[in-house]
């Protein structure tokens, strides 16, 4: 088996504009369905639960919960896009053969999958950004920053998608990532609650995962804030993706190159 670390070159933006024309003629329709989930999360908890919370970490519970929702918003998109739009696209449609037939390798293809799947992420987490900032949520420009967060996001939960999708035998294996591994960790992140409401094991669990380095690095400039350690949560975000992708490109290199 071929573990050699991915070649990266610039066409793989071919890919990643091919897949963007095809987009285009839904973007709008699939816009809307990446912002529905989460809003009806943000509106439905936020004014319902929230009405019934204190304020947490010293704001109003649907701006700690909007704040959350930008980040699970982005980790949703860049998932269900590497996972059941790029698993369409290697074995349904078998585009990625066709794409192959040019001067492109296997190499490209599957980082312009990982770029695509995170430039249409952050769309949706920038979207979600926009109506949280026209409801008065966000402290400040500070918040700007939290736009190559979102897009690191989005690359890590992509590259981290394409492993899944390298070894799928069909659309159901997806239901074991998502119940077994994206659930449990929104759920432990940050998103819905302070961490520190959970038992010490399990913090220190959560600490590891890439959306609780997400949620760190996006929430505080939102409110106005400095993250804590942000220089640790770049540098972990990037790890996991550039280490996700490698192993997506190795499992995908043995299935297409047997």
């Amino acid at each position: 088996m071929n573990t050699a670390f991915p070649v990266l070159s610039l066409r793989a933006l071919a890919v990643w504009r091919r897949n963007f024309l095809v987009w285009r003629k839904l973007a709008l329709p699939s816009l809307l369905g990446n912002l529905a989930d989460p809003m009806i999360y943000l509106f439905g908890l936020g004014y319902g639960l929230g009405g019934l919370l204190p304020q947490i970490e010293g704001v109003p519970y649907i701006a700690f919960l909007a704040a959350g929702t930008v980040c699970a918003s982005t980790l949703n998109a860049a998932s269900f896009e590497a996972l059941y739009s790029g698993f369409s696209r290697m074995h349904v449609q078998r585009t990625w053969e066709a794409i192959m037939n040019a001067p492109l390798l296997l190499d490209d293809v599957l980082a312009g999958e990982c770029l695509w799947a995170a430039a249409k992420a952050s769309l949706s987490g920038v979207a979600i950004l926009a109506v949280i900032w026209a409801l008065g949520f966000v402290a400040g420009p500070l918040a700007l920053w939290a736009l190559p967060a979102i897009f690191l996001t989005g690359l890590c939960f992509s590259a981290m998608g394409l492993i899944i999708t390298a070894v799928s035998p069909s659309y159901d294996f997806f239901m074991y990532y998502f119940t077994l591994f994206i659930t449990p960790m929104i759920l432990l992140c940050g998103v819905f609650f302070p961490t520190d409401q959970l038992p010490a094991v399990v913090q220190s669990i959560a600490a590891w995962l890439p959306l609780s380095h997400s949620v760190a690095l996006i929430r505080p400039v939102i409110f106005g804030e400095l993250p804590a350690n942000p220089l640790l949560n770049i540098a972990a975000l990037t790890a996991i993706t550039v280490v996700s992708f490698w192993i997506a490109v190795v499992l995908a290199r043995r299935r297409f190159l047997k």
